[in-house]
């Protein structure tokens, strides 16, 4: 299975993605984890990437795409993947279509988890004192929410367009978000 999720930073993707890595047996893809890792290496590369992930902008498609069709071609990526955090736009949406289908395989699912603002500004704060994350911080976090309201919010237009995208309240409990996910799961696959 080839499953996009679509939500604003803070949304929970990548916890669920981590728990539907067991349930589905495919890797779990995270552009932001990608990225990082390509800042902290002492390259023009890296500083290149931190211009844009300290300002809380969105690397450019071609950059992102190259990373991602990378990691697709390895071996743990035969049976598919959980996209989290790509695409961001709908030309790196478009890229990946093209890519999949060049490979004679499809993207079976979007899945977008909704929350409130207010609780995602909390929950990315309260990640920048847990986990370190220099880039959540307030006003890096306000370029975020617009970015993705301007350029990675439409993606829910073009997959629901292609009858692909699912639509999960992310305000829940994380069991209860994780339950609903597969449910989508499910009328996808038959998992």
């Amino acid at each position: 299975m080839r499953l996009v999720f679509i939500g604003p930073p803070g949304a929970g993707k990548g916890t669920q993605c981590k728990r539907l890595v067991e349930l589905l047996a495919i890797p779990h893809l995270s552009t932001g984890e990608m990225l990082r890792a390509v800042k902290r290496q002492e390259t023009a590369l890296s500083r290149w990437v931190a211009s844009y992930i300290d300002a809380g902008k969105l690397a450019p498609d071609h950059l992102v795409m190259r990373i991602v069709a990378q990691r697709l071609q390895s071996e743990e990526c035969v049976n598919g993947a959980l996209f989290d955090g790509f695409p961001r736009t709908i030309i790196q949406a478009q890229l990946l279509d093209d890519y999949l289908a060049e490979q004679g395989i499809k993207l079976d699912m979007a899945l977008e988890l909704k929350v409130v603002e207010e609780e995602l500004i909390q929950r990315l704060l309260k990640r920048a004192t847990v986990d370190g994350r220099a880039d959540d911080n307030y006003e890096t976090i306000r370029e975020r929410l617009h970015v993705f309201k301007t350029q990675t919010a439409p993606l829910t237009d073009y997959y629901a367009s292609q009858g692909k995208l699912e639509q999960v309240d992310g305000m829940q409990s994380e069991a209860l978000v994780f339950a609903a996910i597969k449910e989508c799961v499910s009328r996808h696959l038959d998992v």
